[in-house]
């Protein structure tokens, strides 16, 4: 029997896991490997490649994975990072206190999309960073390209930033191409006003 999952956040039908690079692998290639995913950059690896990158995540001190479950059932992929020790410190002052998050929604199931869950699981991923973490910032860099997820991000009430281009990386185990994103910011006491 495998060991309980360690649970970082619970928050109403919302649970945030440690990703398990090995056993999540199939349920994340899953999702990073379709189209509307080509965003996440993940387009074309295998599962094992996948597996392999949340593996050296893995090792990291300055960047973390997460499963998002909702009602117990896979529903999202998290990423928080240190934005001092990503590129995209190169683009914007970084504050005390910031926190970098990437967020990849699972597919809508065969119930469909539910009215008001993409903003109670931003809200819980707020909470567990900006809260549970005890950060002031919180920094989103998603594709310029991706309207959806900038217009998501608009709507939870995040400020708009610059317009900026992440430098390409290209080290051993990490090649990341160079992309143009749009910042956007929420601040603690925005979320959590009182």
């Amino acid at each position: 029997m495998s060991e309980p999952r360690e649970v970082v956040h619970e928050e109403a039908a919302v649970r945030i896991l440690r990703l398990d690079p090995q056993a999540d692998a199939e349920v994340v290639h899953g999702w990073v490997s379709e189209e509307r995913a080509s965003f996440w950059g993940m387009n074309g690896l295998t599962r094992e490649q996948v597996a392999e990158i949340y593996g050296h995540l893995d090792t990291l001190d300055t960047h973390h994975a997460f499963l998002v479950q909702r009602d117990g059932v896979p529903a999202a992929l998290l990423q928080t990072y240190e934005p001092e020790a990503d590129r995209v410190s190169e683009c914007y002052d970084v504050e005390p206190g910031d926190i970098g998050v990437h967020l990849l929604l699972a597919p809508a199931g065969p119930e469909g999309a539910r009215p008001g869950w993409t903003a109670g699981l931003v809200r819980a991923i707020l909470s567990y960073v900006l809260i549970g973490l005890d950060r002031r910032r919180v920094v989103v860099d998603p594709d310029a390209a991706n309207e959806k997820a900038i217009a998501r991000f608009a709507k939870q009430g995040f400020e708009a930033g610059p317009l900026v281009t992440l430098p390409e990386i290209d080290i051993p185990d990490v090649y990341l191409p160079e992309k143009k994103a749009q910042l956007a910011f929420m601040r603690r006491e925005v979320a959590f006003p009182g």
